[in-house]
């Protein structure tokens, strides 16, 4: 069964497609409404709308448009939503009443090269409790997640965006995020190599 993982409360279901299926089999269930020219990357594309229409069925995907930001969205906002794609996954997330943002990300060496990058000190300092580059992989997808729950750009990852200790148990990281002055919850979960983030606010 392609759906690796998928997950509802309320309204906003959020799913994980593994995607083992070739193009054709989602393009004849899913039109290609822009040109995408690596095939690996259409086939993400493309997996990622079909896991759209599969969590909600009436989703119009078909007017979906592209902002500048590069974040995919409904004119009139009848539906909220957030796409992510990484190796042969591709995830998403749909509301109708709250914004919605979320990420998936395959362990890799480039996160912990990013480092510097993308974490205050503070947060390096949870980097030692464990295996650092599962943690900075996890930390990566959280504050990706806040990225694309916000939508507008121009985000400092190290700087706006504040991960606290997360809460044991709980699979949630709490979050200060400078550009609105709120603090938000990021849920998420860890499937052996793969981390999902996500957020409803």
């Amino acid at each position: 069964m392609p759906v690796f993982f998928q997950h509802q409360i309320n309204d906003h279901p959020t799913g994980v497609w593994k995607i083992e299926e070739t193009e054709a089999f989602f393009k004849d269930n899913v039109p290609l409404h822009r040109e995408v020219t690596h095939p690996h990357k259409r086939l993400q594309h493309l997996a990622g709308r079909f896991l759209l229409r599969y969590l909600f069925p009436d989703f119009p995907y078909e007017l979906i448009q592209i902002a500048e930001t590069r974040k995919p969205y409904l004119p009139g906002e009848e539906y909220h939503f957030s796409i992510s794609h990484s190796g042969d996954y591709a995830a998403a997330i749909v509301s109708r009443n709250n914004r919605v943002g979320i990420d998936a990300e395959l362990v890799r060496e480039q996160v912990g090269r990013l480092i510097p990058k993308f974490l205050s000190d503070n947060e390096k300092e949870h980097l030692y409790r464990g295996s650092i580059l599962e943690q900075a992989t996890l930390y990566w997808t959280a504050k990706e997640s806040v990225f694309k729950w916000y939508g507008l750009g121009g985000v400092d990852f190290r700087e706006d965006i504040l991960l606290q200790r997360e809460l044991e148990g709980l699979q949630v990281i709490p979050c200060f995020f400078t550009k609105t002055a709120i603090d938000l919850d990021i849920h998420y979960r860890r499937f052996d190599h793969l981390y999902l983030a996500w957020i409803v606010s």
